[in-house]
């Protein structure tokens, strides 16, 4: 029989997130939105409750409790907070969950514990100007000089680009189009790394993305993330993990979403009532938390199918369609119960609203989302 009741200990992560969120996040997240600031205190918060060190091991300092569980986690950090959830998600996620499944002992050794405290934070370097949905068209290059790698090129739209510590930055090693990619361990104290121009964003605006340039960038030859001509996989595979991440994102903003509209809902009065009686208004609110809990159940199984160590790819697609399709229907109806209040910065909906939007573009646009789908379907 399949269970759809939480172990006990998922709970509890459940209930502590769920705590932090509203003693650290709710609070604050407007300000660091309208500040473009990042919440590092908040991030350390997080890391002191081990929520940096859900992928990694306890050997090296992390609690490793699965997909499952980050997406339990992820659904209520992003409920108080999109920005500081991407910033966990991506840690999480694209750095340290690549790493413990394709690194070296002696990379693990060196960079993990400090990613589990919070010391360090990581980041994924994939996307360039010409390398988007086309994951593959890399032109950003390594090439051999001695015993080391020489990099250049540019990364774009790099979450927590200027406050990682680490990148695993993926560039073209050969002239095969996805076997000549091999991915890499750079720091950002690295001789020829820098950070370029910040973006000025619609949302997550506490979440800085930023270009990373490499200009004859030295990397070490230990500091290469598996085989050499083995970066696409290890990209791809990352992505199916990261994908749950913010199908999780979007549970967290469209849970968000629904309880606004519901307190409002009993708030608000027009003739005579609370907008809460009328029956289009119980709609809305019906198809959003229905469409909330198909999106979640979807998101869950994806993420138990990865902890099984079972193909997931189709899965984690249709988690991220779904979810982010439902945040975004969610945050429309949010601000549309709203009225004209919703418009304004009064009412947080106006925020949910732009930071809904992210969800159906990165870690792969809703149209890429539906090729990965019918591929598989077709195949």
């Amino acid at each position: 029989m399949v269970s759809f009741t939480l172990q006990e200990d998922l709970q509890m992560l459940r209930d502590t997130a769920r705590e932090f969120a509203e003693k650290e996040l709710v609070p604050n997240a407007a300000a660091w939105d309208e500040e473009r600031r990042f919440p590092r205190e908040a991030v350390m918060k997080a890391a002191e409750l081990g929520f940096l060190g859900m992928s990694i091991p306890e050997e090296y300092g992390g609690n490793r409790m699965g997909n499952l569980a980050l997406c339990v986690l992820l659904e209520e950090i992003n409920r108080g907070c999109a920005s500081t959830g991407v910033t966990v998600s991506v840690h999480n996620s694209l750095f340290c969950s690549p790493l413990v499944k394709f690194g070296t002992e002696e990379q693990k050794r060196r960079y993990l514990p400090k990613m589990a405290t919070g010391e360090t934070l990581g980041a994924y370097c994939l996307s360039e100007a010409g390398a988007g949905s086309d994951a593959a068209g890399l032109s950003c290059a390594a090439v051999r000089d001695g015993g080391d790698w020489v990099l250049n090129g540019a990364k774009l739209w790099i979450t927590t680009g200027s406050e990682a510590d680490v990148f695993i930055i993926f560039a073209r090693t050969g002239e095969h189009r996805t076997r000549g990619i091999s991915a890499f361990l750079v720091e950002k104290a690295f001789e020829g790394f820098g950070v370029g121009k910040k973006e000025e964003k619609l949302g997550i605006r506490a979440s800085p993305t930023t270009e990373i340039l490499l200009q004859d960038c030295r990397v070490p030859g230990e500091n290469l993330l598996g085989e050499e001509g083995q970066g696409f996989k290890i990209a791809l595979d990352t992505l199916d993990g990261g994908r749950l991440g913010i199908a999780a994102q979007s549970l967290g903003i469209g849970r968000a979403c629904l309880e606004a509209s519901i307190r409002y809902a009993k708030e608000r009065k027009q003739f005579g009532r609370e907008i809460g009686q009328f029956q289009a208004i119980q709609w809305k609110l019906a198809d959003m938390a229905t469409n909330l809990e198909a999106a979640r159940l979807l998101t869950w199984k994806a993420a138990a199918r990865r902890d099984e160590g079972l193909p997931c790819t189709k899965e984690s697609a249709m988690a991220k369609l779904a979810a982010s399709r439902t945040c975004n229907a969610a945050a429309r109806e949010a601000v549309q119960i709203h009225g004209g209040a919703g418009y304004t910065r009064e009412f947080p909906v106006e925020r949910y609203m732009r930071d809904a939007r992210i969800t159906e573009i990165y870690e792969g646009v809703t149209d890429i989302q539906r090729l990965v789908i019918s591929r598989h379907l077709m195949a």
